[in-house]
Order: structure tokens, then C-alpha cells, then sequence
């Protein structure tokens, strides 16, 4: 259900008035249907809020259809995979202006972590095309992070008074088409799409019942951290879920018994090596005679 900021009508009462003031007087649910379907701009934000759920905004999905939705995002270490930070945020947010929350997000934890012995420290960030702005270029070389941001192509760019975001591009241009640049761009590529797996498509959050972002946000936090324990399992014991370690025990019962038989077999042979060999079995040999010599 969806309501107006300014009169605060809902959307079919906003219809009717629409058909009323153009000449239908009692208009039936195919008529408003088919006077929504010719209008222009017609789910703005601006607009339109969820009265039950203001957190939720108007926004296209990537398949193309547009429902009220949140937007979320992971950062991802690339040496072992772990889930460093996670944040929620307006749908309607572009990715180069939501990322500024989830580096902050990311710089916090880690200094949460960290101790007079172990200091963690962001140095790099690989981000998709999506992300790529002068001012996100320009805002990384600031906080000395070494960004490798896929760059789209723009064509041939106007750099008359921009100076600082021409050097902080080409600086990024530089580092992408390095041969460790396309490895951390291909590394991405396959540690970053594994915790949205786990946690939007395994664990069910595609679709959520719950309202506002601070319940939202405690809930991803539950499955995030699961998906962390679950790879922490998985390193430690080599099973991260429950059906994994059922497998791995089906696993070692099948290896121990394939073992108990190989020296189960390995003992009879010794056993039918170590028995004499008599050509009648009824019949023992005469002892061999013994020479002393005087």
C-alpha cells in the first residue's frame, strides 16, 4: 500500500480521482488499470512512501520489475572470504554515494578487531564499474586506498580544470589493466558473489517481512555472521553446514571401513604366505639327515 506525501491518499483512491476528473464516474478496476498504464512517472519516491514501512523506497530490480525495496551491501576480504562489513541502505541510492557508508563501516570493524599486536588496516578496495565517479577516484586517493574500480567507457574525457580527478583516475586505469589488478578483478568475481548466495538466495532474504532497517539490519547480521562461522567451520573441519558435516561423517565411516578391509586382506595373505607347503597333505617329510664331522 502506498500513500501520497502530500495529500496522504492512498494509490487507488489517487486513481479514482484521476478517472473521475477524466469524465468516468464509477471506474472498475480494469478502467483504473488501464489509466495507470498510460501515465508517465508514476512511482517516484518524491511522491509516493509506504506509510507501514517508510524505509522502503521505489526502485527497479535488476530483472526489471519495481517493488518497494532496501538496498544492501557487503564488503568481502579477499584472502579468505569473510564478510568484513555489511550495510543497509536506501534502495534508491546510487552505488558511488553508498559506498562512502560501507568503507566507514568496513574501517570501523576492523579497528574494533584490532589490538596492540595485530593491527588490521584496509590498503585496497575492488569495486565494479558501478562505482567508478571522480569524486569516489578522488575521495580513495585521499584516504590512501589503492582502488581498482572497473572503469565504463565514456568515451574521450574533458579534464580542462580537473586536475586532481584526471591523476586519481589514471592512477586507477593503471592499476586495473596490471596483471594483479585482473587477478583481484577476477578474485572479486567469484569470493564476492558467494556470501549474497548464502545469505540472499539459500538463506531466503531475497523477500523479507520485516519493516525498517534497524530490524532489517539485525537480521542480515544473523546471516552474515552464519555464513562467517560457516566458512570458519569449513577451514577448521572442512564442513560449514549441517549437511556438509553429515556428508564428511558418511565420508570417514566409508574411508574407516575401506581401510578395516584393505588389512583385513592384507592379514590373510600374510597368514597363507606364512603356512608349509606340503605336497601331500597327509604326509610329513623325513627329517633331513645331519653330518657331524669328528
Amino acid at each position: 500500500r502506498l500513500g501520497r506525501h502530500d495529500s496522504g491518499e492512498d494509490y487507488r483512491r489517487f486513481l479514482e480521482s484521476l478517472a473521475n476528473a477524466s469524465g468516468i464516474e464509477t471506474p472498475t478496476r480494469e478502467d483504473l488499470a488501464k489509466l495507470d498504464r498510460k501515465r508517465k512517472k508514476k512511482g517516484s519516491n518524491d511522491d509516493w512512501y509506504n506509510p507501514h514501512d517508510p524505509d522502503a523506497k521505489i526502485t527497479k530490480m535488476k530483472d526489471g520489475r519495481t517493488h518497494l525495496a532496501h538496498k544492501a551491501e557487503h564488503a568481502v576480504d579477499l584472502e579468505t572470504g569473510a564478510t568484513v562489513a555489511v550495510t543497509l541502505q536506501p534502495a534508491n541510492r546510487g552505488d558511488t554515494t553508498s559506498i562512502g557508508e560501507t568503507l566507514c563501516e568496513v574501517m570501523e570493524n576492523l579497528d574494533a578487531v584490532s589490538d596492540k599486536e595485530h593491527r588490521y588496516e584496509m590498503e585496497e578496495s575492488v569495486e565494479d564499474k558501478g562505482y567508478h565517479s571522480n569524486g569516489v577516484m578522488v575521495d580513495m586517493a585521499e584516504l590512501e586506498l589503492r582502488s581498482y574500480v572497473s572503469e565504463p567507457d565514456r568515451g574521450r574525457r574533458n579534464w580542462k580544470g580537473k586536475q586532481e580527478e584526471r591523476a586519481a583516475v589514471y592512477a586507477n586505469r593503471r592499476r586495473i589493466r596490471s596483471k594483479r589488478g585482473k587477478r583481484l578483478l577476477r578474485k572479486r568475481g567469484e569470493l564476492l558473489e558467494r556470501p549474497f548466495a548464502h545469505c540472499y538466495e539459500t538463506g531466503g532474504m531475497r523477500r523479507t517481512h520485516l519493516r525498517g532497517h534497524e530490524n532489517i539490519l539485525k537480521r542480515l547480521l544473523i546471516h552474515v555472521g552464519a555464513s562467517n562461522l560457516g566458512l570458519l567451520m569449513r577451514t577448521l573441519i572442512g564442513a560449514g553446514t549441517p549437511r556438509g558435516l553429515h556428508d564428511l561423517k558418511n565420508r570417514a565411516q566409508t574411508t574407516i571401513l575401506a581401510t578395516i578391509d584393505r588389512l583385513t586382506a592384507s592379514i590373510k595373505r600374510c597368514n597363507s604366505n606364512m603356512r608349509p607347503r606340503f605336497a601331500n597333505p597327509g604326509h610329513t617329510p623325513n627329517p633331513r639327515p645331519i653330518r657331524l664331522a669328528a
